[in-house]
């Protein structure tokens, strides 16, 4: 077993060896640390309702299936219920375990019935039968640029409800928390991703005109894989820089005052890098060995171990530090959004009936909505251009739609369209911007805040503030 593996315990407190054996050596074992969690977490609700019913895991059956389906999604003696997609999710992961165990040898009958369908591209593929056909995704929300940085200014920065720093914030470390909201805010990478970013990764290459600069994620840390570019605005990589020289520097030399470095169960400290196109990693651990280690295959676990010798000692290359000086786990951001949710809504619950709230893949969201709109706005207002050379330019330069798909790292382009903006896809967003006035230079912030709050007023979902406090 290996740091992360899951552990199941029956409620007699028994290991079943089995399902140890799935949970380290199957596919399972390859699966993301959040999906990890997520499908642990579905066993343990099927194999407890197996349990009320005197049955073990591998003695389950398709009735106890679809009994279970009909507890979870439909019973009034549920007090929490889930919708289709949740009830997808976890019928997944058990069609991931039984598969494996039938194939195994440990369980005779698979209890998740599969039926043959015609897939995307035409290919024949088997789907469980007790799969919700109303799944849809969450409920989408979003946040307008002016909502979400009042959001950061009362949750992250302490300010009061007049919009000025409050004299008893007590907050710690907000300059590390407003910066890495505007980071997902403003480049759309996910939770995961941007968490994971080492010191070395921060991007320092300024594109044209100086008001972004471009990233790579690597491939070890993105959802699909695959390395991508991500881009962020010059005004927030300042904050990001501004943390790195000034609350970071302090909690690494209270850590190394502390000897904390020296004294981690597993550390590599990098001692240099080699290659442009293939970057890697030379290191040696505390015992003196020596090895390297792709840079885009260091995995999110790796990451926390490297070290580099800085200034006043060994430091980590993690970006993103705990008040100790130690890496800040990537799932403890949200409970740094949820408080920063949580003070909104105390302080502006007076002069707002509905306080912005916002999440980590809120944040995500409400880039890719603000990327449509800035997109669409860029090429409608573009002067001089023919019907024909309008189509000219999109086909020459890409549509918005998948532009927005490939700054989000969607494979396919119908995740974009049905999950992230479909809720705004048939607002007919060129006859909505084509109301705003054309004018030449840069898309100014008044033009892009009355495109907000005109889709916020039609559309549902989209957060923003009420003109009643923006008028204060």
């Amino acid at each position: 077993m290996h740091a992360g593996d899951p552990i199941l315990l029956s409620p007699d407190c028994r290991i079943d060896a089995v399902l140890s054996l799935y949970l380290c050596r199957s596919s399972f074992a390859r699966l993301s640390p959040e999906t990890k969690r997520n499908y642990t977490d579905d066993y343990c609700l099927f194999f407890d309702f197996l349990w009320g019913r005197g049955r073990t895991w591998s003695a389950a059956t398709a009735d106890d299936l679809w009994d279970f389906e009909d507890w979870r999604t439909r019973s009034p003696r549920n007090p929490r219920k889930v919708g289709g997609a949740r009830w997808n999710r976890g019928l997944a992961a058990l069609a991931r375990l039984y598969e494996w165990a039938v194939q195994t040898g440990h369980v005779a009958v698979n209890p998740v019935m599969q039926r043959s369908v015609i897939g995307r591209y035409g290919e024949v593929v088997s789907v469980p039968v007790a799969r919700a056909k109303n799944a849809r995704s969450s409920e989408v929300r979003w946040l307008t640029p002016r909502a979400f940085r009042r959001w950061v200014d009362v949750g992250l920065r302490g300010h009061g409800a007049d919009g000025l720093p409050s004299l008893e914030w007590g907050g710690r470390l907000e300059d590390r928390n407003a910066a890495f909201a505007d980071l997902l805010f403003s480049s759309g990478v996910r939770l995961s991703e941007g968490a994971s970013l080492l010191t070395c990764e921060v991007p320092v290459v300024w594109l044209e005109g100086g008001r972004y600069c471009a990233g790579r994620l690597a491939r070890a840390v993105t959802k699909s894989r695959r390395a991508r570019t991500f881009y962020a605005s010059a005004a927030v990589m300042g904050g990001v820089e501004g943390y790195v020289e000034s609350s970071r520097a302090r909690v690494v030399r209270r850590a190394q005052a502390a000897s904390r470095y020296e004294r981690l169960p597993a550390w590599r400290l990098v001692t240099h890098q080699t290659g442009h196109r293939r970057r890697l990693l030379h290191w040696r651990d505390q015992d003196g060995v020596a090895g390297q280690t792709s840079l885009s295959e260091a995995t999110v676990e790796e990451r926390m171990t490297f070290l580099v010798e800085g200034p006043g000692g060994p430091e980590p290359m993690w970006l993103w530090l705990s008040e100790r000086g130690l890496p800040f786990r990537p799932a403890s951001w949200e409970g740094v959004f949820r408080m920063a949710t949580e003070r909104c809504a105390r302080v502006l619950s007076q002069v707002m009936e509905a306080p912005p709230f916002c999440t980590p893949h809120m944040a995500r969201h409400s880039f890719a909505l603000c990327m449509l709109v800035v997109l669409n706005h860029v090429m409608d207002r573009r002067m001089g251009l023919s019907p024909q050379e309008r189509r000219d330019f999109r086909l020459l330069y890409g549509d918005p739609w998948r532009m927005v798909q490939d700054l989000l790292g969607h494979a396919q382009l119908e995740t974009t369209r049905a999950v992230y903006l479909a809720p705004v896809a048939d607002l007919q967003l060129r006859s909505l911007l084509a109301d705003v006035t054309p004018a030449e230079g840069p898309v100014s912030e008044e033009e892009l805040t009355v495109l907000f709050t005109r889709l916020a007023r039609e559309s549902a979902g989209i957060q923003d503030l009420d003109e009643k406090l923006v008028t204060r």
